[in-house]
C-alpha cells in the first residue's frame, strides 16, 4: 500500500515511516523540508498521488491558541481536499487522549479543532488518540528549569512510548477506516514530578524539582482528566524500559 506520512522528519513520522516499510509498504514522505507544505497546500497534490491513507503527524511549534488553531484548521483543510482529489481512502490523524472542552492549552485546542475538520471533512477517517510520550516529563521541566530548578504539577498520566503510537498508526492506516476516536496509552499510571525525576537520574542530569499547581499545568489537569477511556488499547512498553534503555 502507498501511505503517506505527513511530519515525516519528526519524530513519531520517522518512526511510523520505518514501520511501515519495514511491512511491505510504500511511503510518502511528507514535510516542508521535502518540498511538500501542508500550510500553503503546495506540492499536496504530486504528493497524494497514488496514495491510498494518509498518516498526518503534524504539529506546530507556535505558543498562542489563535495561530495553532489556525495551524491545525488550515492544514487539516488541505489536506483533506488534496486527498479527495486523489481519491485517498483513509486519514489518520495522531491526537491526544484526555482533551476536553473548553481546551485548557493552546495545543489541546487546535488538536480539537483538527479533529472537528478531520470528522465533517469528506475523507473517512480513523483519529488515534495516544496519552503522553515517556520523555514528556523531562520536556515540561526543560520549559521552566532555570539555575537547576525547575516546577512541575503533579499530573496522573499512563505514557507510551513513541515506538508504540507509530506501531498503531501504522497499523491502523492500511485498515479500514473506523470513523470513531481510538485511545491508545501505556501499561502503568505515573507521577509527573516523579517521572521527571526518574529520567534526570537516568541521563545524569542533576534538577531540583518543585511540585506545584502555578506552573505551565493547573488544576484543571488533576485527578483522571489525562488518563484513557476505559476501552483505550494498551501498548507493552513500560515507563521502566524506556528509562533502562537510555531515557531517549
Amino acid at each position: 500500500m502507498r501511505v503517506a506520512v505527513v511530519g515525516a522528519t519528526g519524530r513519531i513520522g520517522r518512526l511510523t515511516s520505518e514501520i511501515l516499510r519495514d511491512g511491505g509498504h510504500e511511503v510518502v514522505p511528507v514535510a516542508r523540508s521535502l518540498g511538500v507544505d501542508v500550510l500553503t497546500g503546495d506540492g499536496l497534490d504530486k504528493a497524494m498521488d497514488g496514495v491510498a491513507a494518509v498518516i498526518d503527524c503534524s504539529n506546530s511549534p507556535a505558543q498562542d491558541v489563535a495561530t495553532v488553531v489556525d495551524f491545525f484548521t488550515t492544514t487539516t483543510a488541505n489536506l483533506l481536499a488534496a486527498e479527495q482529489r486523489a481519491g485517498v481512502g483513509h486519514h489518520v490523524p495522531l491526537s491526544i487522549v484526555g482533551m476536553t472542552e473548553p481546551a485548557v492549552t493552546p495545543h489541546y485546542a487546535g488538536k480539537l479543532a483538527q479533529e472537528a475538520t478531520v470528522e465533517r471533512g469528506p475523507v473517512p477517517w480513523t483519529i488515534v488518540r495516544a496519552t503522553q510520550f515517556h520523555d514528556f516529563a523531562a520536556m515540561v521541566a526543560s520549559w521552566t528549569e532555570r539555575d537547576g530548578t525547575a516546577v512541575v504539577a503533579p499530573l496522573l498520566m499512563q505514557p507510551i512510548a513513541p515506538a508504540d503510537v507509530a506501531a498503531v498508526l501504522a497499523e491502523i492506516a492500511v485498515g479500514e477506516p473506523r470513523r470513531e476516536r481510538l485511545d491508545i496509552a501505556g501499561p502503568e499510571t505515573q507521577d509527573l514530578v516523579d517521572m521527571a525525576r526518574r529520567t534526570h537520574a537516568a541521563r545524569g542530569q542533576e534538577i531540583r524539582l518543585v511540585p506545584t499547581w502555578d506552573g505551565p499545568h493547573g488544576v484543571s489537569m488533576a485527578g483522571n482528566v489525562l488518563l484513557p477511556g476505559a476501552d483505550a488499547r494498551i501498548l507493552p512498553t513500560t515507563f521502566d524500559a524506556w528509562l533502562a534503555a537510555g531515557a531517549q
